[in-house]
């Protein structure tokens, strides 16, 4: 009765969303209408009865989608993505909406304005954003000591990421400021014990002197000075990946850096700028408003698919996977989880399919696991790299 329930109600808000509303906010600028939502989600969060309200709309739980890792409850595996709470200001609503979890930011280590607009386009028919925000957000010290002020009033409801990167200007380009850059953003968070989780954002395609720490020689420099600044790490460290130019070799480079530094995963991937790639020009749709930005959703999926099963059996799922791109249906989420992701993030099928969408790729995923006799998510994780019982 229950599932039923949800799923036409799913049904019914997918319907209003997409020949509704969505119609009318995508004659908007795409970017006044993120800054609306944002607005939008920080009310909601702020008083009992909306966020009640948003609960009954949105929310979805089953004990098959729980998984306990890095010390953390996962309520379900699907995540916010960085890049659309720049400023971690929907930590309230987000839990009732029915994210498992979400990881806020990318945090830079000074106040960063981000790239002239515009800078966010939708590709309608490529089911993909091209973005070019370049890490707008307020901060590390003014968000960090926001989120330490309501964090001593109430404990966060559900595991909170903080995606790291260097602030986006020519002051922070030079390898040793980049590095300096990082850590003032680490220890702002640090200091104040803010984030369940630490991600160190390598791969922005949309900054001041492209992705140096992509390079596996400057990531060796920099997690070297991570660790010099915490050498036992006080809470679990991802890396997130570009999808471009990472190479076998390089990714297997950087594995062993993983190890090296005791790395608790990686987060595949980010946006991909490659529009020169055939696999990419085959799945861009639109005509690209500007030769700036990277690309989102469908467009990336492929790519992010083959870097999280490069990695898993490369390491033989010693580390957590976080998949992200292109993720807009249960099949979706399911793909990257068989192919070894354990946790999820995603913003573009959000955008195009609609808020309840979280809802429908979780009970989505109960019955794709029900269908291949898994009780709990954590049984499918790398199901695609196991031998074939005969």
């Amino acid at each position: 009765m229950k599932e039923g329930w949800i799923g036409w109600r799913n049904k019914i808000i997918g319907w209003k969303y997409h020949w509704l509303l969505k119609p009318l906010l995508f004659r908007r600028d795409p970017e006044v209408v993120h800054d609306d939502f944002n607005r939008v989600g920080r009310f909601l969060g702020r008083f009992a009865v909306t966020k009640f309200l948003t609960k009954i709309c949105f929310a979805y739980a089953h004990p098959a989608l729980t998984q306990d890792l890095l010390g953390l409850q996962f309520k379900n595996p699907i995540g916010l993505s960085a890049g659309f709470d720049k400023n971690i200001e929907l930590t309230d609503i987000l839990p009732v909406v029915g994210f498992g979890f979400m990881e806020g930011g990318s945090v830079t280590g000074r106040p960063c304005a981000g790239n002239p607009k515009p800078r966010l386009w939708r590709l309608p028919q490529s089911q993909s954003l091209l973005v070019w925000y370049g890490l707008k957000n307020d901060g590390a010290v003014a968000i960090s000591r926001r989120l330490k002020e309501k964090s001593d009033r109430k404990k966060f409801a559900f595991p909170l990421g903080i995606s790291l990167a260097k602030t986006n200007d020519e002051h922070a380009v030079e390898t040793q400021a980049g590095i300096a850059d990082y850590l003032a953003a680490y220890r702002a968070f640090i200091v104040a014990d803010i984030g369940d989780y630490y991600t160190i954002n390598i791969s922005c395609p949309n900054t001041f002197g492209g992705e140096p720490f992509a390079d596996p020689t400057r990531l060796d420099l920099l997690l070297a000075a991570f660790a010099r600044e915490t050498p036992a790490w006080p809470k679990p460290i991802f890396i997130k990946l570009p999808p471009d130019h990472l190479d076998e070799s390089k990714l297997d480079q950087i594995i062993n850096l993983g190890r090296r530094y005791h790395l608790s995963g990686f987060i595949c991937s980010n946006l991909t700028k490659d529009k020169d790639n055939q696999d990419i020009q085959a799945k861009i749709k639109d005509l690209l408003p500007s030769s700036q930005g990277g690309l989102s959703g469908k467009v990336v999926e492929g790519l992010a698919n083959r870097q999280i099963a490069y990695l898993y059996r490369q390491t033989k799922g010693k580390f957590i996977i976080i998949g992200v791109g292109g993720i807009f249906t249960a099949e979706d989420a399911y793909a990257k989880i068989k192919a070894g992701a354990s946790l999820l993030q995603m913003i573009t099928g959000m955008i195009f399919n609609g808020p309840q969408v979280v809802s429908e790729i979780n009970q989505g995923l109960v019955r794709l696991l029900r269908q291949d006799d898994y009780q709990n998510i954590s049984q499918a994780i790398g199901a695609d790299h196991r031998p074939v019982a005969r």
